[in-house]
């Protein structure tokens, strides 16, 4: 099984593409109005109609209202949604949508105890912990808080790049990875260059072994 790598943070046609072309699985637009990396309604639709078949377009959003989520559905074809914030479980399921619950990985979080919480979702996205921040953070945290048995069901996120994401796969062997900061030249502009090699660093690791 190989390893699936979403990008987020995309606000450019050309990044997209890029992206696209290094053969990601899902590209990430983020709706949280703080973020340098977001989006508006209008900008993500457009760039969802040059989404070929079979790339995931992800909705990020950080404790926001349903009227709020709805309406960014209403204007933008989503296909999985992902909540960064304090959303509760019976919140994330409302919307008729596949979604994932990122977990910030603060000191003595119980992941276990997270994934039973968030049952219904289609996986954990682990990132680094910063109480200033709700992701975005470009750090790593210590991989080998990870239980195996999660692994199937995780999104690895949390300062990845080209350097390192070899070795966190090897380690952790998560469904996936995301990946923002690592590939961008300046926040919100990706670099292509990082991007191709990210995916083939990734592409280059065995996990059979």
């Amino acid at each position: 099984m190989r390893t699936r790598v979403k990008i987020c943070g995309l606000t450019r046609r050309a990044d997209l593409d890029a992206a696209v072309a290094a053969g990601v699985d899902a590209v990430g637009f983020v709706f949280h109005p703080s973020s340098p990396r977001a989006v508006s309604p209008e900008e993500a639709h457009d760039l969802c109609a040059g989404l070929p078949p079979f790339v995931t377009a992800v909705g990020l959003f950080v404790d926001a209202s349903a009227e709020e989520i709805r309406a960014i559905l209403n204007r933008v074809p989503l296909e999985l949604l992902q909540f960064h914030g304090e959303e509760d479980p019976e919140l994330c399921a409302s919307f008729g949508r596949r979604w994932i619950k990122a977990v910030r990985m603060r000191p003595g979080v119980d992941l276990a105890a997270q994934r039973r919480r968030y049952e219904q979702a289609a996986g954990l996205l682990l990132d680094t912990f910063d109480p200033a921040r709700p992701g975005g953070t470009g750090q790593r945290f210590d991989w080998d808080r990870i239980p195996t048995a999660l692994a199937p069901s995780i999104v690895l996120a949390g300062g990845l790049d080209a350097d390192n994401v070899g070795e966190a796969i090897c380690l952790v062997r998560p469904f996936a990875v995301d990946v923002s900061g690592g590939v961008e030249a300046s926040k919100g502009i990706k670099d292509h260059d990082k991007i191709r090699d990210f995916m083939q660093r990734v592409n280059d690791v065995d996990i059979s072994r």
